[in-house]
């Protein structure tokens, strides 16, 4: 990610947010055969030692894709909301070129290839998680858990290093914030009421340091 100290966040409770809100993961590997990438569901891991951890699950045979075996670092990537900022947005005190807003975490560790048991309650606790969402919540039951799992590898990935970036707008005036949300909450072809939502929490929060120092 590009080295911009003044969107940096380093409260980690910022990226379990980001985790709990945006679980679509991109998994990334250096193998013999060069860059892997993978998309799976994961979720957050409460441990007794507070380290940052979450969980997911590869459909066969990305665990060999990867070399996950091997038992080399991997990187994993979870994004929130992200557009275009149009510099016809900004006020005419605070004239720019144009820009993107996004969050992004980057997570990197050794993955914990799971056994099958523990496989099968995450797979439960992934699903139970996404059905309490639905109007009619559809459970697994233990053939079908059973049955899904074989094809499956579950995964555990303690974070040993983290980059997390919030890039809301921090660097424009009051106004050009009201503009930008304005037009994100909108019906133009930028509109995007998430990321309205995560750029006013974000600016709220005073995420990204001080404001008015970079662009």
């Amino acid at each position: 990610m590009r080295h911009t100290p003044k969107y940096s966040v380093t409260d980690e409770a910022v990226v379990r947010r980001m985790i709990e809100e945006h679980p679509w993961t991109t998994f990334v590997s250096t193998t013999s055969e060069g860059l892997v990438a993978s998309h799976y569901a994961s979720l957050l891991e409460e441990r007794e030692d507070g380290r940052l951890s979450i969980v997911t699950h590869l459909g066969r045979p990305d665990d060999k894709v990867h070399q996950l075996t091997a038992g080399q670092e991997i990187l994993a990537i979870v994004q929130g909301p992200h557009g275009y900022v149009s510099p016809s947005w900004y006020s005419a005190a605070d004239r720019s070129v144009p820009t993107w807003n996004f969050s992004a975490a980057h997570l990197s560790g050794t993955p914990e290839l799971l056994g099958e048991e523990e496989n099968l309650r995450v797979l439960e606790r992934l699903v139970a998680h996404f059905e309490q969402h639905v109007a009619d919540p559809q459970w697994l039951v233990v053939p079908e858990a059973v049955e899904l799992a074989r094809g499956t590898v579950g995964m555990r990935l303690i974070v040993d290093r983290l980059v997390c970036k919030v890039k809301m707008s921090q660097g424009q005036d009051e106004e050009t914030h009201g503009n930008v949300l304005r037009e994100l909450r909108g019906d133009g072809p930028y509109a995007s009421p998430s990321l309205a939502d995560d750029m006013e929490r974000a600016l709220a929060e005073g995420l990204g340091g001080d404001p008015r120092a970079s662009r």
